[in-house]
């Protein structure tokens, strides 16, 4: 796929990384393979979300594991590295750690001030409702989430 064109995940310069929250999308190859959703990875790769979330290194709001993708919303240190940076460094890891065969790039998408980061957390939740492999969403154990004053705080 060499003629695939890179995806831009460059934060506008007058924006602040920090107080943007951004819609992450990043899928597993081949589609349709669980590499993801399962009790023998997922606990694994929840334990590096909240490390890095720990670190500083994102501020994480949710993470739900699809079978062969994941969908994250996140914030970004201004300080930091850039988005690209850090998801390409977490995905490099967990291939390496645990085989995980990542697409080249990923989906982004910042939540503009008329989108609710709360209503898109709901979207995402119901993901795997909506893909048939549960019937309601609070039944999907593959998710990591902050804490709901998280969510109150991030509100415009």
């Amino acid at each position: 796929m060499s003629g695939r064109k890179t995806l831009p995940h460059a934060t506008p310069r007058w924006l602040d990384p920090s107080r943007e929250i951004f819609f992450i999308t990043i899928s597993a190859r081949p589609r349709g393979l669980n590499q993801l959703a399962n009790p023998q990875v997922t606990p694994a790769l929840l334990s590096t979300i909240e490390h890095r979330h720990s670190r500083g290194e994102w501020f994480a709001y949710l993470f739900l594991f699809m079978p062969d993708h994941v969908h994250a919303l996140l914030s970004f240190p201004p300080n930091g590295s850039s988005m690209q940076e850090t998801i390409g460094r977490w995905k490099r890891w967990t291939a390496c750690r645990h085989d995980i065969d990542w697409q080249r790039d990923f989906f982004d998408h910042r939540l503009r001030h008329d989108e609710s980061a709360i209503e898109k957390s709901e979207y995402i939740l119901q993901n795997p409702v909506r893909a048939g492999l549960i019937e309601k969403g609070s039944d999907w154990p593959y998710i990591w989430k902050a804490p709901e004053a998280h969510f109150l705080a991030i509100q415009r």
